[in-house]
């Protein structure tokens, strides 16, 4: 007889992520160069600062690691002005969001979210059973006053990423310092700012005011994007002691490992990695706006480092066309857009090649 798992999660989708290299290598039987834009890595690769790190602790492996990350969450203390207590660890920062789900969430409850978001929030309140409300997009944005018109005496956590993954766009202060303030007290705000570091604009929201200010609120961050650690997985969330205590009894012993904690610590010193990355991703969204305008193609001016890119025709047609021409990206039909592919921003010659094979494709 077969053991049956519980009900709940028959009806869950798996996160699909891009594809990588290998796979797509092998699938198609390709040959030469592959360039990936479809998982928004850093294309300048990995801090090296980070690096060197790396290269100088790498014998210590057979060792476990710091099991509660202490000089890790010392370096992001002193950068965000908080205390190690308002800090977790997490094997990216997606993990920090099921460890929300976990601690907090009780079936009978609901987790809001905009239907076109991040869809790991979604997947971590389905696994507790929990029912999802989704809230529909305004203008490719989330749509705040809608959010605060559905909350209901059972909506216990509302997840905002900001900018939006897989959109790019974002809520601005003012929008989200209204928000905040009318958001009741019993619900946990997780603000999802992995692509932060992109962001260099006055009306971005300052979330740690929140945090100031006793609001309940977790504030996620990630080494993936603009530290080029995403092989590495870790991130982390701050937020009250009591919050960060809650989730740090369902995390997993040893859940961040020993080269990710050392690298994250440099990559936080590499100023220099940091300015180059925003440098060329500024320089990648103003090349692509313009070709992207020459090819007749839909898109939406982003603040992360990818373009939401959409098409006439169904998007896998593209996805396709683009993987024969070696260039993966990442179709986005589990969010709600058929036709549309987030494509992250590349190198200059990565950026050339996706578009020089997008004219191939979509030329008359």
């Amino acid at each position: 007889m077969n053991i049956l798992s519980r009900p709940n999660l028959d009806a869950i989708k798996t996160y699909k992520p891009g594809k990588p290299i290998e796979e797509v290598a092998r699938e198609l039987k390709l040959e030469g160069k592959i360039i990936k834009l479809a998982s928004n890595e850093n294309p300048l690769g990995a801090s090296p600062k980070a690096l060197h790190a790396i290269q100088k602790y790498a014998h210590e492996i057979f060792l476990y690691p710091d099991d509660n990350a202490y000089y890790l969450k010392e370096k992001i203390a002193e950068k965000h002005n908080v205390a190690p207590e308002n800090i977790i660890v997490g094997n990216g920062s997606v993990e920090i969001i099921y460890f929300a789900c976990l601690s907090f969430l009780n079936p009978y409850e609901r987790l809001m979210r905009s239907n076109g978001s991040f869809l790991m929030p979604k997947i971590g309140a389905e696994v507790i059973g929990c029912a999802i409300q989704e809230i529909p997009l305004r203008e490719y944005r989330h749509d705040l006053e809608r959010m605060l018109a559905s909350i209901t005496a059972q909506t216990k956590i509302i997840y905002l990423d900001n900018p939006i993954n897989p959109l790019g766009t974002c809520v601005w202060a003012f929008e989200l310092e209204r928000f905040i303030s009318e958001v009741p007290d019993y619900i946990l705000v997780v603000i999802d700012e992995a692509y932060f570091d992109y962001i260099n604009m006055k009306e971005y929201p300052d979330s740690f005011k929140f945090l100031q200010e006793g609001k309940n609120v977790l504030i996620l961050r990630t080494f993936s994007k603009i530290h080029g650690l995403s092989g590495l997985r870790i991130g982390y969330g701050i937020s009250k002691p009591e919050i960060i205590n809650a989730m740090m009894k369902v995390r997993t012993p040893f859940n961040t490992n020993r080269l990710a904690q050392i690298a994250a610590i440099a990559a936080l010193d590499d100023k220099t990695h940091i300015k180059r990355s925003r440098r060329v991703n500024e320089a990648g969204k103003k090349y692509l706006y313009k070709e992207l305008k020459k090819l007749k193609v839909f898109f939406l001016p982003t603040f992360a480092n990818f373009v939401f890119v959409n098409f006439a025709t169904d998007s896998k047609e593209i996805f396709d066309g683009l993987q024969q021409r070696r260039v993966i990206t990442r179709t986005i039909k589990e969010y709600g857009f058929p036709n549309a592919l987030r494509i992250s921003i590349g190198t200059p010659a990565e950026n050339k090649k996706l578009i020089k094979a997008l004219q191939e494709i979509l030329k008359p």
